[in-house]
């Protein structure tokens, strides 16, 4: 018997574990694959499978029972999931239910996630803008959470690494806050963007209005036609999963390339439970896994182990796992592990009309909008709240038509379109400042179906929050005014926070082991043959969307992980 324990040990041993399969996961996948190791990619969702598994991608709005709206016994059962913008009936099998994923609130917070091989990848909105150094100086300027361990020259090279394999959508806009990439051909604004754009330019002398950046093929190079992927169709339908790949997700690009190596092997279904900590060789040395359909725990084996979770699963599989060595938690001798949680605020937004250029209107789709980089205490201390925003711009013609008559008389009413003034609006994106008192933990009583404890998260808004909604609404306002719009309308949803889906830290990097997780590797102080590189690893936010910095410090930190394993380190 004691062979074919040695067996069944040897056949569930690895080079590498890799947690999640989402944006981080599968390039961690795809990166340490590429360089020969035997990789095991755990995901606790069932598997999704590139164009097979996309139900609804080819359906017409009148092929859906619903006509794509959510039926209310749906809503009723999913109060939290439901407020996302993407999820309608063409999406609901990609996100995780409310009621089959339960956790506690000690403050209001909408937690959204998708429990599938690909995980949010396929959901996600594909903005990508690098980071700047005014964002990873920022904690070192104003004192609040603790210095980044890298600068952007650090990501540089990884970012333009990253952005030629995904493919990225931009324009070379030459702003020192947001930095250039590896772009393919932009997508444009409209007249009434590019109107506003040249009023801003004209009033102010630190704002500017760009076309946003995104994760788009809008000219397939020989790299992505080799991921079988294709020029994305502009159907603006992405998160019912695309067929052609014209979008970067973990389906149609990092997982189908990690499996062409051979080295991949990727077990969907599979809860991490914790992670094994060795007290003799002071390493970790597996991870504990429950089947999903089966509900056995099962051991897996590993030298590294890279934790791509998603932030707060991230914290939670840590946090679960305790050891002699570790009692609050793997690598937690800072005691930091779980606290100063962040996000990024949505909740402001105001819109107007313009009654010029109404000789025009706009064709086709576009999967993105034109974008207001930060210009809040971007160079120096300039307001009564710390850091600041980015925000979203468009601007399209208002259409009316009539639903009078019967028959073909409501038909030809129905088929007619007349054109008002263009509606342009503009949402905010505010920087969060990370605190203790923002925090996740493990719930002493309740677990979930697996048995594992439930998260409980106590993360929301402060004063420096609110004074950065009225400043965005102030200052967007007078923009809207000296660009001459009318009828403008300023909005806080007070929505609570995690509808943002970029909740980041928990697990942040830093340069002293006494107050931070990480090193500037991604690597774990005290464990060193553990890296996480999701939104959990994050010191702070910037106001930038961040799955493109994920993408670049998982490649960065499989690079120096596999150097490290080679010369006998790890």
């Amino acid at each position: 018997m004691s062979n074919f324990n040695i067996d069944s040990t040897k056949n569930r041993t690895y080079d590498a574990i890799v947690i999640g399969s989402g944006i981080s996961g599968g390039w961690a996948a795809k990166e340490l694959t590429g360089k020969g190791l035997r990789t095991l990619v755990l995901e606790r969702g069932r598997d999704v499978r590139h164009v097979v598994d996309y139900p609804t991608t080819m359906l017409q709005p009148w092929e859906f029972e619903h006509r794509g709206q959510l039926p209310y016994e749906v809503k009723q059962e999913n109060p939290i999931v439901s407020k996302c913008y993407a999820f309608y009936e063409g999406t609901t099998q990609f996100f995780a239910k409310d009621k089959e994923h339960p956790y506690v609130q000690e403050k209001p917070f909408d937690w959204i996630r998708g429990y599938q091989v690909g995980g949010k990848s396929l959901l996600w909105a594909r903005q990508t803008q690098r980071w700047s150094n005014f964002d990873f100086e920022g904690p070192a300027r104003d004192g609040f959470a603790v210095d980044w361990p890298i600068r952007y020259n650090d990501l540089a090279p990884w970012y333009s690494y990253v952005e030629k394999f995904a493919g990225i959508t931009g324009n070379k806009d030459g702003l020192d806050t947001l930095p250039d990439g590896e772009f393919l051909p932009p997508h444009d604004l409209n007249c009434v963007e590019k109107y506003f754009k040249e009023q801003v330019s004209k009033n102010y002398k630190d704002r500017h209005i760009i076309i946003g950046r995104a994760a788009h093929i809008t000219k397939a190079q020989p790299i992505h036609l080799q991921q079988g992927r294709a020029q994305c169709q502009h159907r603006t339908i992405c998160e019912r999963g695309c067929p052609f790949g014209g979008y970067f997700s973990s389906n149609a690009s990092t997982i189908p390339w990690a499996m062409k190596t051979g080295k991949m092997t990727l077990r969907p279904d599979s809860v991490v439970h914790s992670i094994i900590y060795d007290e003799k060789k002071g390493k970790a040395t597996g991870v504990r896994v429950i089947d999903a359909n089966t509900k056995e725990m099962i051991e897996f084996y590993a030298k590294i182990i890279f934790v791509n979770a998603a932030a707060l699963n991230t914290n939670l599989i840590l946090l679960n796992s305790t050891s002699n060595r570790f009692q609050n938690g793997l690598g937690n001798d800072s005691g930091v592990l779980g606290k100063y949680v962040a996000f990024h605020n949505y909740r402001a937004r105001v819109s107007g009309e313009y009654d010029g250029l109404l000789d025009s209107t706009t064709d086709g789709r576009r999967p993105n909008s034109g974008y207001i980089p930060r210009f809040r205490n971007v160079y120096k201390q300039e307001t009564d709240f710390l850091r600041g925003y980015a925000a979203g711009f468009d601007g399209r013609r208002i259409e009316y038509n009539s639903s009078e008559g019967i028959g073909e008389d409501l038909k030809a009413n129905l088929g007619k379109v007349t054109r008002g003034a263009w509606s342009v609006g503009s949402h905010m994106m505010g920087e969060t400042i990370p605190k203790e008192s923002n925090y996740v933990a493990l719930d002493k009583a309740l677990k979930d179906p697996y048995g594992i404890p439930q998260l409980r998260i106590a993360v929301g808004y402060d004063d420096n929050d609110e004074k950065m909604v009225k400043d965005y609404l102030q200052q967007m306002t007078d923009m809207f005014e000296k660009a001459g719009f009318k009828n403008i309308k300023t909005y806080d949803s007070k929505q609570a926070a995690g509808l943002d889906i970029h909740e980041m830290g928990g697990v942040r990097m830093g340069k002293d082991p006494k107050t931070s997780m990480l090193n500037k590797w991604n690597q774990m102080h005290a464990c060193k043959n553990v890296f996480v590189t999701d939104g959990a690893s994050m010191t702070s936010t910037s106001t930038q969307n961040p799955s493109l910095t994920y993408m670049a410090m998982t490649a960065r930190a499989a690079d120096y992980a596999v150097k490290q394993m080679r010369m006998g380190n790890l």
